[in-house]
């Protein structure tokens, strides 16, 4: 039986991914920090939901322990470790940057000592569409320069992707990073648009809608994210002989076993097509507030997904509609409404 250790499990993502890799038949060790950036009821669910399969065990702790994160590791013995715990939130990185440090570089660097330690085959680590900053060539594609975040939380990220070549040359530890689109879905964080938007509506509040409307965002599906996830489990980085082996459009290092890979639903979705969505799926009349351009924030992401397709044969493709319709359905029965 393949053992995955998973940072971040009572979140959004980590939930998902470990709930797929279980019904698969992997065993999981969860660590999870359980912060109050948002309810911990929330993440406390997530858990007791995953550890009602007998093939899922966790540690509750902080990234920036090491000592705790390392014995959690060592004792459970994986063979990938898929570290996506982190400080998130692109809007409350203007609030409290410094937490972003301790969690997203701090904790990281600890994760990759950890794999470095235990030899894993494979290390995946969680990045963000966010680090391709003001980079306004779409769609994004992994080689596209991203030297300008645009916001602290985009800059742990891309600090963490340059941390992570230098571990993955150094110590021949295969390593692939993945950036996020804009994920949605049930069980999302309620700092999220989608999450945030559901509930007031219902509530006949107004919601902020920032540049007026004029945004588009590459909204992917949760299942489509960790489908990915998993899929790039099983494609490991090899350090190429030589430079003229890594095909066009690879992001694959020329010094290391290490890539960078977008995981997006490859299609660029208008912000007021998104309310409609839910308009549609709730019946009810968003009031929008509609509010100038808020600092750090950028008018598009757009993901190229080609190098996921030729890597794994997989491409998201759940429609916007239907994955906030998918929402809506778990919001209602959540809050039981």
């Amino acid at each position: 039986m393949r053992k995955v250790f998973i940072t971040g499990t009572a979140g959004f993502v980590g939930y998902h991914l470990a709930a797929l890799l279980l019904r698969e038949g992997f065993a999981v060790h969860g660590y999870d920090g359980m912060t109050d950036y948002y309810d911990v009821s929330l993440k406390e669910r997530r858990h007791a939901m995953l550890l009602q399969n007998e093939g899922f065990a966790c540690t509750i702790g902080r990234l920036e322990d090491m000592e705790r994160l390392s014995k959690a590791a060592s004792g459970f013995a994986p063979d990938v470790i898929v570290h996506l715990a982190a400080q998130a939130g692109v809007r409350y990185s203007l609030e409290n940057p410094r937490s972003y440090i301790d969690s997203n570089i701090v904790g990281t660097f600890n994760v990759m000592e950890v794999a470095r330690e235990l030899k894993v085959d494979h290390l995946l680590l969680a990045s963000t569409s966010s680090v391709y900053g003001a980079n306004d060539s779409l769609p994004f594609h992994e080689v596209d320069k991203a030297d300008t975040p645009l916001t602290i939380y985009a800059a742990t990220k891309k600090a963490t992707e340059a941390m992570a070549h230098s571990y993955a040359h150094l110590w021949n530890l295969p390593t692939t990073l993945f950036r996020f689109f804009t994920v949605y879905g049930p069980w999302g964080r309620p700092d999220m648009a989608l999450f945030s938007f559901v509930e007031a509506m219902r509530e006949g509040r107004p919601i902020d809608v920032y540049n007026h409307g004029n945004m588009f965002r590459d909204f992917t599906y949760i299942d489509d994210l960790v489908r990915g996830i998993r899929l790039l489990i099983d494609a490991v980085p090899v350090r190429p002989a030589a430079p003229a082996e890594i095909e066009p459009g690879d992001s694959l290092s020329p010094v290391a076993p290490y890539r960078v890979v977008n995981i997006g639903n490859g299609t660029k979705v208008r912000l007021m097509d998104f309310i409609q969505a839910i308009e549609t799926s709730l019946g009810i009349k968003a009031i929008c507030n509609f509010m100038d351009m808020q600092a750090g924030d950028v008018p598009a992401t757009w993901a190229d997904n080609a190098l996921l397709q030729r890597l794994t044969g997989f491409q998201p493709q759940t429609d916007v509609a239907a994955g906030v319709a998918r929402f809506v359905d778990w919001y209602k029965d959540f809050r039981e409404v």
